[in-house]
C-alpha cells in the first residue's frame, strides 16, 4: 500500500473480523502507518460493540486519524461506531462505496465484512479510503447538517 500520508489508524473487530484485521494491520505497519489496535486478538467469539465505540473513540478525541472497525458484514460494527458522536462511519465493502464514503461524506471510520471482502479487496478498499481526499464544496454542507443532527440528538 502505498500511502503519500502517514497516518494513526485505530482499528478493532470482532472475532469474525480477526482475520482480516491481522492482514490489514501488517498492510498498514509496512506502509509505516501507527496502528492502534483495540482488538479482539483471536476468533474466540466475542460482542463488538465496545470494540467499535473504542475506535470511534480514538478518532472524535484525536488520538487517531481514521479508523477502521471489522466484522463479519461490518454492518453492525459501522452502527455501533456511528453511535459515538464525532463519527462518520462508512461500510464499504467495494471500492466505489469508499470513494463516495470520503469525497462526498468526509468519512472518517471503515467499516468492512471479513466475511464478504478478500484480503486483496480489503486492501485495495482502504487504500481508497485513506487516499481519497473530501471534496468539500456542496459536500460540507450537508455534512454539516449532519452534525446538527447529531447534536440536536445528543440534547435528548
Amino acid at each position: 500500500m502505498n500511502s503519500p500520508q502517514i497516518r494513526t489508524i485505530a482499528i478493532g473487530s470482532d472475532h469474525a473480523g480477526f482475520e482480516l484485521k491481522a492482514y490489514l494491520v501488517g498492510v498498514l505497519t509496512k506502509a509505516g502507518h501507527k496502528v492502534d489496535d483495540h482488538g479482539t486478538h483471536s476468533t474466540d467469539s466475542i460482542d463488538y460493540p465496545p470494540i467499535c465505540a473504542a475506535v470511534g473513540r480514538a478518532v472524535r478525541d484525536g488520538k487517531a486519524d481514521m479508523g477502521i472497525v471489522l466484522g463479519g458484514s461490518g454492518q453492525g460494527e459501522q452502527i455501533a461506531a456511528n453511535k459515538v458522536r464525532g463519527v462518520r462511519a462508512a461500510l464499504c465493502n467495494d471500492i466505489y462505496l469508499a470513494e463516495m464514503a470520503r469525497s462526498h461524506n468526509n468519512a472518517n471510520v471503515l467499516s468492512m465484512g471479513g466475511r464478504v471482502v478478500t484480503f486483496e479487496l480489503a486492501e485495495q478498499i482502504l487504500h481508497t479510503f485513506l487516499t481519497t481526499p473530501f471534496e468539500g464544496g456542496r459536500h460540507e454542507r450537508r455534512v454539516a447538517q449532519l452534525t446538527e443532527i447529531e447534536k440536536q440528538e445528543g440534547n435528548r
